[in-house]
């Protein structure tokens, strides 16, 4: 027997093993197989298109049809046949069989880089997706940090794959188990058309709501955390990738895409080449006095000893990394230094007896430069 409406055909065993892609003469764990590889192809959540939930119903009818109902499957030789099918299929929403994370924070790629991880079967089955984006500061992008994202997601019901229903031994009870309904006149007579049974979604076989979604097909929303490591250098709009496989079980079960945003920082300018700047305001009788000063870098602050006759600074390896995870660059510290406007008396008199100490006893300057200029000077005085 045939239903009409969404054509599914797995009614009859033949049918239902190549609804899967099967021979007749599949193993368990062959049936078992092709059912995670096609519901993590076509799953609503994973595939948008608009045949991917009537797809996923015939796959899901398929693969309990043949176990419930099939002739008896050959055992495989490292799989013996056993148990309740059901409790064996993968998370159908998440693709995430595997929550062994390697350290406390899940490690966060390039989006255009994706693990290699998983088995033949994942690899070209599309994951369900997250969006997030986190802020961070220059500090963080150029030598990296750990951030961790919180929210809510909603998971589709393992029980049932997100069906909402689960099919049971037996006929559907209200068409009978031939998948369809007989429109009917006003007189109770038969009308002569036939839709498509929406208890058993055209396919004759018993179904029950299932009780853990209660015939949603998805689970309460819950809360989680990841910890995300983000690496060191990553650019403003970059996008990184967090393979879903790899967070910890209080994750949120997907893949996390994340865009990066940098602040504008109050302290540096960054530039295209990786190098930082920074202006910096100093004393200037310190900067005089050849001081040392603290100065800031994105590692911390740094200390510097002043030349008088300096006012850029070069700081080696304290700037942004030039490429993505690689050495940083450089930052320059360019000094202004600060003279009051106004002296106060205690500093006149201390200026007064410091220009005093430039004079000999002939009331010369000491420094050559200064005594030749000033020959230089009586002399074109002099020719005037």
């Amino acid at each position: 027997m045939v239903a009409s409406g969404w054509g599914f055909r797995i009614l009859v065993i033949d049918n239902a093993f190549a609804e899967l892609g099967l021979a007749t003469d599949a193993t368990e764990r062959e049936v078992k197989d092709a059912w995670r590889r096609l519901a993590s192809q076509w799953h609503p959540d994973r595939n948008a298109s608009a045949e991917a939930s009537a797809r996923m119903q015939r796959i899901n009818q398929a693969f309990e049809y043949i176990l419930r109902n099939g002739r008896p499957l050959p055992a495989s030789s490292d799989e013996p046949t056993h148990g309740e099918p059901a409790h064996d299929a993968p998370d159908a929403d998440t693709g995430t069989a595997r929550e062994t994370p390697p350290d406390e924070a899940a490690s966060a790629s390039s989006a255009n880089h994706t693990a290699d991880e998983g088995t033949a079967a994942d690899a070209g089955a599309p994951r369900r997706l997250l969006r997030r984006k986190i802020k961070l500061t220059l500090e963080e992008a150029a030598v990296g940090c750990i951030k961790v994202l919180r929210g809510k997601v909603v998971d589709t019901c393992t029980d049932c794959a997100g069906v909402g229903s689960r099919v049971m031994a037996g006929h559907c009870a209200a068409c009978g188990g031939s998948g369809n309904l007989q429109k009917r006149s006003f007189f109770g007579w038969s009308a002569g058309t036939a839709t498509v049974c929406e208890s058993c979604l055209g396919s004759g076989a018993g179904r029950a709501t299932c009780a853990t979604c209660d015939g949603n097909g998805k689970l309460p929303p819950r809360n989680y955390r990841l910890s995300v490591r983000i690496p060191h250098g990553v650019r403003h709009g970059d996008l990184l990738h967090v393979d879903g496989r790899r967070v910890r079980a209080d994750g949120p079960n997907a893949d996390v895409e994340i865009r990066v945003e940098i602040e504008a920082h109050d302290l540096f300018q960054l530039g295209d080449d990786g190098t930082i700047r920074c202006e910096m305001p100093i004393d200037g009788f310190a900067w005089i006095a050849n001081r040392t000063i603290k100065v800031p870098t994105v590692s911390g602050l740094q200390t510097l000893q002043l030349k008088r006759d300096q006012l850029a600074y070069r700081l080696e390896g304290q700037g942004f990394p030039v490429q993505r995870r690689g050495p940083r660059g450089d930052q320059v510290i360019t000094l202004t230094p600060i003279f009051p406007a106004r002296f106060s008396t205690d500093q006149q008199i201390l200026l007064d007896q410091l220009s005093a100490t430039g004079l000999g006893a002939d009331g010369e300057a000491v420094d050559e430069r200064l005594r030749a200029w000033h020959r230089g000077l009586r002399a074109w005085e002099k020719n005037r």
